[in-house]
Protein backbone atom coordinates (compact mmCIF):
# COMPACT_ATOMS: atom_id res chain seq x y z
CA UNK A 1 0.00 0.00 0.00
CA UNK A 2 2.80 2.42 0.92
CA UNK A 3 4.72 1.46 -2.23
CA UNK A 4 1.63 2.20 -4.35
CA UNK A 5 1.29 5.65 -2.74
CA UNK A 6 4.97 6.33 -3.39
CA UNK A 7 4.68 5.30 -7.05
CA UNK A 8 1.59 7.49 -7.44
CA UNK A 9 3.47 10.43 -5.94
CA UNK A 10 6.49 9.80 -8.20
CA UNK A 11 4.18 9.71 -11.22
CA UNK A 12 3.27 13.32 -10.35
CA UNK A 13 6.93 14.43 -10.52
CA UNK A 14 7.35 15.83 -14.01
CA UNK A 15 10.49 16.58 -15.97
CA UNK A 16 11.04 20.30 -15.28
CA UNK A 17 11.78 20.96 -18.95
CA UNK A 18 9.01 18.76 -20.41
CA UNK A 19 6.07 19.02 -18.04
CA UNK A 20 3.96 16.44 -19.85
CA UNK A 21 6.15 13.47 -18.85
CA UNK A 22 6.96 12.08 -15.43
CA UNK A 23 10.25 10.73 -14.17
CA UNK A 24 8.58 7.29 -14.12
CA UNK A 25 7.60 7.54 -17.81
CA UNK A 26 11.14 8.72 -18.66
CA UNK A 27 12.46 5.55 -17.03
CA UNK A 28 14.55 7.41 -14.46
CA UNK A 29 13.49 5.28 -11.47
CA UNK A 30 16.02 2.51 -10.96
CA UNK A 31 15.36 1.52 -7.37
CA UNK A 32 12.82 2.14 -4.63
CA UNK A 33 13.58 0.94 -1.12
CA UNK A 34 11.12 1.34 1.74
CA UNK A 35 12.30 0.64 5.29
CA UNK A 36 10.97 1.47 8.75
CA UNK A 37 13.28 4.51 8.76
CA UNK A 38 12.28 5.94 5.41
CA UNK A 39 12.38 5.83 1.64
CA UNK A 40 15.40 5.64 -0.63
CA UNK A 41 14.87 6.53 -4.28
CA UNK A 42 17.64 5.87 -6.80
CA UNK A 43 17.25 7.74 -10.08
CA UNK A 44 19.19 7.57 -13.33
CA UNK A 45 19.81 11.01 -14.87
CA UNK A 46 18.96 11.20 -18.56
CA UNK A 47 22.18 13.18 -19.10
CA UNK A 48 25.10 13.42 -16.66
CA UNK A 49 25.30 17.19 -16.77
CA UNK A 50 21.54 17.77 -16.65
CA UNK A 51 20.95 21.11 -14.90
CA UNK A 52 17.51 19.99 -13.70
CA UNK A 53 18.71 17.28 -11.29
CA UNK A 54 18.43 19.47 -8.17
CA UNK A 55 14.91 20.50 -9.20
CA UNK A 56 13.93 16.86 -9.76
CA UNK A 57 15.39 15.84 -6.40
CA UNK A 58 13.51 18.63 -4.58
CA UNK A 59 10.28 17.78 -6.40
CA UNK A 60 10.59 14.10 -5.43
CA UNK A 61 11.04 15.06 -1.77
CA UNK A 62 8.06 17.47 -1.94
CA UNK A 63 5.88 14.80 -3.55
CA UNK A 64 6.77 12.15 -0.95
CA UNK A 65 6.70 14.25 2.25
CA UNK A 66 2.89 14.29 2.61
CA UNK A 67 2.72 10.48 2.52
CA UNK A 68 1.97 9.11 5.98
CA UNK A 69 4.76 6.81 7.13
CA UNK A 70 7.27 8.10 4.59
CA UNK A 71 9.91 8.88 7.21
CA UNK A 72 13.26 10.15 5.99
CA UNK A 73 13.41 10.62 2.21
CA UNK A 74 16.73 9.98 0.52
CA UNK A 75 17.00 10.72 -3.21
CA UNK A 76 20.18 9.61 -4.98
CA UNK A 77 21.30 9.93 -8.57
CA UNK A 78 23.22 6.90 -9.74
CA UNK A 79 25.05 6.34 -12.99
CA UNK A 80 25.07 2.57 -13.26
CA UNK A 81 23.35 1.18 -15.11
CA UNK A 82 23.43 4.14 -17.47
CA UNK A 83 20.07 5.58 -18.51
CA UNK A 84 19.25 4.93 -22.17
CA UNK A 85 16.41 6.30 -24.26
CA UNK A 86 15.02 2.73 -24.49
CA UNK A 87 13.81 3.24 -20.91
CA UNK A 88 11.16 5.77 -22.00
CA UNK A 89 7.80 4.00 -21.62
CA UNK A 90 5.17 3.79 -24.36
CA UNK A 91 3.04 6.28 -22.43
CA UNK A 92 6.09 8.51 -22.11
CA UNK A 93 6.69 8.36 -25.85
CA UNK A 94 3.08 9.45 -26.47
CA UNK A 95 3.35 12.26 -23.92
CA UNK A 96 6.49 13.56 -25.62
CA UNK A 97 4.60 13.68 -28.94
CA UNK A 98 1.70 15.52 -27.28
CA UNK A 99 4.22 18.10 -26.06
CA UNK A 100 5.55 18.48 -29.63
CA UNK A 101 8.78 16.55 -29.10
CA UNK A 102 9.60 13.50 -31.18
CA UNK A 103 10.45 10.58 -28.91
CA UNK A 104 13.92 9.11 -29.25
CA UNK A 105 14.19 6.71 -32.17
CA UNK A 106 14.31 3.02 -31.40
CA UNK A 107 16.78 2.25 -34.20
CA UNK A 108 20.19 3.87 -34.59
CA UNK A 109 22.30 3.16 -37.66
CA UNK A 110 25.77 1.68 -37.20
CA UNK A 111 27.08 5.07 -38.37
CA UNK A 112 25.40 6.72 -35.37
CA UNK A 113 22.84 8.43 -37.62
CA UNK A 114 19.25 8.55 -36.46
CA UNK A 115 15.90 9.67 -37.80
CA UNK A 116 12.91 11.09 -35.93
CA UNK A 117 9.35 11.15 -37.21
CA UNK A 118 7.41 14.41 -37.01
CA UNK A 119 5.34 14.54 -33.78
CA UNK A 120 2.69 16.65 -35.54
CA UNK A 121 1.93 14.73 -38.74
CA UNK A 122 3.92 11.49 -38.29
CA UNK A 123 5.94 12.01 -41.48
CA UNK A 124 9.34 10.39 -41.83
CA UNK A 125 10.33 13.14 -44.29
CA UNK A 126 12.32 15.14 -41.73
CA UNK A 127 15.77 16.68 -41.60
CA UNK A 128 18.12 17.66 -38.79
CA UNK A 129 18.38 21.43 -38.54
CA UNK A 130 20.63 21.54 -35.50
CA UNK A 131 22.04 18.77 -33.34
CA UNK A 132 22.02 21.20 -30.43
CA UNK A 133 18.56 22.06 -29.14
CA UNK A 134 17.34 24.08 -26.17
CA UNK A 135 18.64 21.41 -23.77
CA UNK A 136 21.43 18.83 -23.91
CA UNK A 137 18.93 16.02 -24.51
CA UNK A 138 17.15 17.53 -27.55
CA UNK A 139 17.86 18.46 -31.17
CA UNK A 140 16.01 20.69 -33.65
CA UNK A 141 14.50 19.04 -36.73
CA UNK A 142 12.27 20.18 -39.59
CA UNK A 143 9.36 18.33 -41.19
CA UNK A 144 9.30 18.71 -44.95
CA UNK A 145 5.72 17.42 -45.10
CA UNK A 146 3.88 19.75 -42.73
CA UNK A 147 6.61 22.43 -42.76
CA UNK A 148 6.90 22.57 -38.96
CA UNK A 149 10.12 22.74 -36.98
CA UNK A 150 10.15 20.43 -33.98
CA UNK A 151 12.39 19.12 -31.24
CA UNK A 152 13.44 15.51 -30.91
CA UNK A 153 14.79 13.76 -27.87
CA UNK A 154 18.28 12.52 -28.71
CA UNK A 155 18.79 8.78 -28.60
CA UNK A 156 21.09 7.58 -25.86
CA UNK A 157 22.35 4.02 -26.06
CA UNK A 158 25.07 1.97 -24.48
CA UNK A 159 25.70 0.56 -27.98
CA UNK A 160 26.82 3.87 -29.51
Amino acid sequence: MLTEKIMQALQSVKDPEIDSISIIELGMLEELEVTSEGITIKLLPTFMGCPALDIIKNNVVKALQPIEGAGKINVQFIFHPPWTSDRVSEIGRERLKEFGIAPPPRHIEETGEWQADCPYCGSTYTTMENLFGPTACRSILYCKSCKNPFEAMKPVSTMM
